[in-house]
């Protein structure tokens, strides 16, 4: 198995490795590109549960930013 372990991402440290992985393995490096997603589309990806989720949010809310749709 080919672990994807990014070399930067902006994502805060709360979130946990596996939903780093599971973020980066799905071509996201950034929070700006958050923005471009929903959070139901990130919950169905493999490492990324309710707390991630709710780590990333206030991330994006402390830059004036919010996932899709909300």
């Amino acid at each position: 198995m080919n672990k994807v372990t990014p070399k930067y991402t902006d994502f805060p440290h709360g979130i946990g490795q596996p939903a780093t992985r599971a973020l980066a393995a799905a071509g996201y490096f950034q929070l700006e590109q958050l923005t471009r997603v929903t959070a139901a589309e990130l919950l169905k990806l493999h490492g990324v549960g309710p707390k991630a989720l709710e780590v990333l949010r206030q991330a994006l809310h402390e830059k004036g930013l919010s996932f899709a749709g909300e």
